[in-house]
Order: C-alpha cells, then structure tokens, then sequence
C-alpha cells in the first residue's frame, strides 16, 4: 500500500477503522487492516472525512474587496452594482491570480471541490476564459465545476443567452439563471422555462440562484421544480438561496416543499451571505433570511452549504473554511440537536458532492484517495472547533499539513497538564 491511515475515526460513527489507498484510490476499510503502507499515520482517533465540498461560489469576483470602492451599504444591490463597475476594468491575468490564491486557501482547509458561478454577460467572457485556465490549472489537486451565470438576467440582458452558449461550447459545465433579477415575475418564469428547455437539450446540470429576496411573493423555485420535473430532469437540478421561502406563507411553504421533493430539485443555502444581506429593509423583528434547511431536509429535498462570497463587492469577510460555513448554517436554522448538528456537517460534504455530481467520492474501496484528517472526534466536534485539518489527501498525495492544537495548561494550585486539546 502507498499509504495507510490508522485509527481513524469516520463521519458515520465508526471508530477505530484503518484506511489503505493505492494508486489514487482507497484500497481497503476497516478495524485493524493487517495490511503495511510505505507511509503509515495515526490518526489518534481523530476525525477522517472526505473532502469539503462548496456547492456554490463566485470565484471570478473572490478577493476583490474594495474594488472599485467598498459597499458602503453592505447590500445586494450595491454588490450587484459594484460589480458592473468593475467589470470594464477586470483583466485575466488579475482574475486568475485572485481564483489561485483563493484555491491554495481552499484546499490547506480540505476543500477539494467547488462549484463556482461565472458571469456571462460582459460580451468578451474574460472571467470565463479566466476561470477555465483556473480549473486546468488546479485539476490535480481540486475538482472545479462552472457555472455560467447570468449576472444581468438572461432576457434582461440583450447578448446574454448567446453568451451562455458561447460558454458553455467553450467547456462550461452547468446552466445558471437569475430569474427574479428579470424585469417582471413572468420573465422570470420564462427565463426558468428557456434556461431549463436549453440544458436539457444539451444534457447538462442546472443550479439557478433563485428568489434570493426577501419578497415573499417571488417564488421562481415553484416553476424550477415543475420545469426539473417536465423535462425528466430530476437529480440534476439545484435551487441556490430560496431566501424568499423564509418569509413565505407556511401553507403555500407545505404544498411547495413536496413538489421540490418530487421533482428531485437540491436546494443550497448560504448561510454566512444570507444572514448578511437578508431582512435589510426590516427594522425589528428583523428576519433571518436563510432559507427553511430543517424542513427541506425533513421533506427529503437535498440541502448543501455553499460559501458564496470571499471578499468581494457582497462579503468581506471569509477564509475558505466550509466549516465556518457550517458553524454558521446550524445557527441560524437552529440545528442544534446532535442528528441535526450531523447534517449541517453532511451539507458541506457528502450532499454537495451528490449534488455536483462527484464521482468516486467517499470512504469506501475504489473511491478517489481524497481525505481529510480533522483535529476532532466527530463531526459535532469539528464544526464546535472549527477544526484544524491536520492533514489534506489529495488522490493518495499529502498535500497539506499541520499541526494539531494543542494547548499546555498551567493553572495556579494545580499541576500542569501537557497534550490537553481544547474541547475535548
């Protein structure tokens, strides 16, 4: 074997369990594996995981902050805007120096997939050649999927819909949309039914951002999921924000939630950038903002966590870490029961990768030799510590490592304690 993980506990609650990876994949799972590696590690009883997944972001916008200006307001639409201010002056050099700093982040926190929206509407599509150098450059060590993002609107903006196609022949992966920034709720519509009818005759995924509003009456995921199920797209199609759902009617909420379901549409919330820009016209109470992820969940809808935003127009504040993203969804949707606190980590791993459609992805032989060695007991653990990752595997190669931490306690009256780990 290349190498063998000993001790290791797994996110589904064994413990003790021994990892063996050859030639890029995991060879072998189990207690005690009698089987040698050239390289061997304790995990200590530590965490293994597979890799973070972020199921939503905009890469070609990341670490931008202050560019042309800072959002003086911290909203929306000042974002938006902020970014047609800067796009006559983006260059391709200085967007795919900004997306490589920013996946060197990613993957030292063991996030080795990321499905990242690309605007299209700026004619010269210079963020989507940008990006598509990006994802060549980094495929060794992480698995990057594009979006082709209609920033403007599909039909609000003229040369959109061309230029989504000119994206998508170029190597794009998935058709994005942004129905309620369209000009009036029944463009809205159309854009879902046009962009919708376009990937399904090229057989590709869909992920719109949908309804990110506070406006409960915007409630484009209802023709998402009817359009999903018309075109026998189910599995392949994903909601992004559903902010408005927060602030829906419940009895409109318990007849759309099984129509989600049926029509196998994913749902993906943003916690860190939902909180932030929702309820900004509220004074108090002010609304969360953040779509109903228990209910989602409890209705059988798949729900992951994306990050979003990194220091752009929108955030200025993010590092990479899905388990901050994480720390932040339990949070606000209240996930605090130890099953629930579970799927908030399970949303920012194994439900994003269904929904990308990863292959290979898991703990189990023949899966890809991607891990992630966690300073944490469990999966509860490492969201509460926002656990330093000891160690990132990329294909059966480390690819990053650090220290565990560890602190010394020497308190007065008392003898010392060496190798104490906070929370534990």
């Amino acid at each position: 074997m290349d190498l063998v993980l000993r001790n290791a506990s797994l996110p589904d609650g064994r413990l003790h369990m021994d990892i063996a990876l050859e030639n890029g994949r995991i060879a072998a799972v189990g207690a005690r594996l009698p089987l040698r590696g050239a390289r061997e590690i304790d995990a200590g009883g530590d965490l293994v995981t597979p890799p973070f997944v972020d199921a939503h972001f905009h890469m070609d916008a990341t670490l931008s902050y202050g560019l042309p200006r800072v959002n003086a307001s911290g909203t929306l639409l000042e974002g938006i805007a902020l970014w047609g201010e800067l796009k006559p002056g983006l260059t391709q050099d200085a967007l795919v120096e900004r997306a490589m700093q920013y996946c060197d982040w990613a993957v030292a926190r063991g996030l080795l997939a990321i499905r990242s929206h690309v605007d299209i509407c700026d004619d010269r599509l210079l963020a989507v050649e940008a990006l598509l150098e990006v994802r060549r450059r980094v495929a060794p060590y992480l698995d990057l999927q594009l979006v082709a993002f209609p920033q403007d609107g599909i039909l609000r903006s003229a040369t959109a819909f061309d230029n989504l196609k000119r994206a998508i022949g170029m190597g794009v992966d998935v058709v994005g949309g942004i129905p309620h920034f369209e000009r009036t709720m029944s463009e809205g519509a159309a854009s879902v039914r046009l962009l919708c009818e376009y990937a399904a005759e090229q057989g590709l995924r869909v992920d719109m951002h949908c309804d990110e509003s506070d406006d409960p009456l915007s409630r484009h995921i209802e023709t998402l999921a009817f359009e999903a199920q018309r075109l026998g797209m189910q599995g392949r199609v994903a909601g992004s924000h559903l902010t408005s759902m927060h602030s829906m009617d419940n009895y409109y909420v318990s007849k759309l939630l099984p129509l989600i379901r049926e029509a196998g549409v994913a749902a993906i919330a943003n916690p860190l950038i939902n909180i932030t820009l929702q309820g900004r016209h509220d004074t108090y109470p002010r609304r969360r903002g953040m779509t109903r992820v228990p209910e989602l969940i409890a209705a059988g809808v798949d729900v992951a966590f994306g990050h979003d935003c990194v220091m752009d127009p929108w955030y200025s504040l993010g590092s990479g870490d899905m388990l901050e993203v994480a720390h932040m969804g339990l949070h606000v949707a209240q996930m605090t029961g130890q099953d629930a606190m579970h799927q908030c980590f399970l949303a920012v791993t194994e439900v994003p990768a269904r929904i990308l459609g990863l292959e290979g992805y898991g703990i189990a032989p023949g899966c890809h030799a991607d891990l992630v060695l966690l300073d944490a007991a469990s999966t509860v653990e490492a969201i509460r510590l926002r656990a330093a990752r000891r160690m990132v595997i990329r294909r059966g190669v480390v690819v990053s490592e650090a220290p565990s931490a560890r602190a010394t306690l020497n308190l007065a009256g008392r003898p010392a304690s060496t190798g104490f780990r906070l929370g534990r």
